[in-house]
């Protein structure tokens, strides 16, 4: 009998968590999915289950340390996680500012919710992983920590963190052959997305090079690809998808 392995996605209700979750799901994986808005998250797993693979669902505050800490208890308790995701984010778009009239509230809940939670998750998993001596961990940021993104300072310094935590964290757990990488995102058609102008929707448009817009589906090929096999060598790297606008 074969032993499944197992995938923990955060952020897994919509956008591009749920289209990894399923992508996850089509490479054979069995899936955790963890976040907080539980109508969504249920029927991730239903589609989940669909398609012939278990799936473990967790109504999760991502900036509750605590409640990550059981969450991940009960996971392992379970299966050992084999790759985990750590997609949950948010830039605080509705209540975004420049940064001299910017709220220090708004900047703790994007620092709490972009980058401590993956540091938290990471946490909670990467002893198992460092044991086995295998795993795949994810990180998500944004290309917008790379060039900027006026009204958004506290989510591009949060997302720039993303990075520096998945560099170090690279490197500690490379002779134990846990990779960490992460995916910067550029324009996806995501709900925040879709909540824009219709005129800002076309400035990012004109603003690629490709000329479109991506989807969820297009960050869920590359998470998939960095939690392969295939990508046993690369380590510490941020991918950017973005159609050409922003080339490191």
């Amino acid at each position: 009998m074969t032993t499944s392995r197992l995938a923990l996605v955060t952020g897994a209700a919509n956008g591009i968590g749920r289209a990894t979750a399923l992508r996850f799901a089509d490479d054979g994986y069995d899936l955790a999915i963890v976040d907080i808005e539980a109508e969504p998250l249920a029927e991730v797993a239903t589609a989940i289950e669909a398609k012939g693979r278990r799936c473990h669902k967790h109504v999760v505050d991502c900036r509750d340390p605590a409640a990550i800490a059981t969450a991940a208890r009960d996971i392992e308790a379970a299966a050992p996680v084999d790759i985990l995701f750590n997609n949950v984010g948010q830039s605080g778009r509705e209540r975004a500012a420049e940064f001299w009239q910017s709220d220090p509230d708004v900047w703790r809940f994007v620092i709490e919710i972009s980058l401590l939670s993956t540091m938290h998750w990471s946490r909670q998993i990467v002893p198992a992983m460092r044991e086995r001596r295998r795993g795949r961990i994810i990180n998500m940021s944004t290309e917008s920590a790379f060039y900027g993104d006026v009204g958004l300072v506290d989510y591009a310094a949060a997302k720039m963190g993303v990075i520096g935590f998945t560099r170090s964290l690279a490197r500690e757990l490379a002779p134990f052959h846990v990779t960490v990488n992460a995916v910067g995102p550029g324009a996806i058609r995501t709900r925040a997305h879709d909540r824009l102008p219709k005129e800002t929707i076309d400035k990012v448009r004109n603003s690629v090079p490709m000329g479109f817009v991506g989807v969820p589906e297009d960050v869920a090929h590359v998470v998939s690809f960095l939690a392969s096999d295939g990508a046993r060598y690369v380590t510490g790297q941020t991918i950017l998808i973005d159609g050409g606008r922003w080339m490191i």
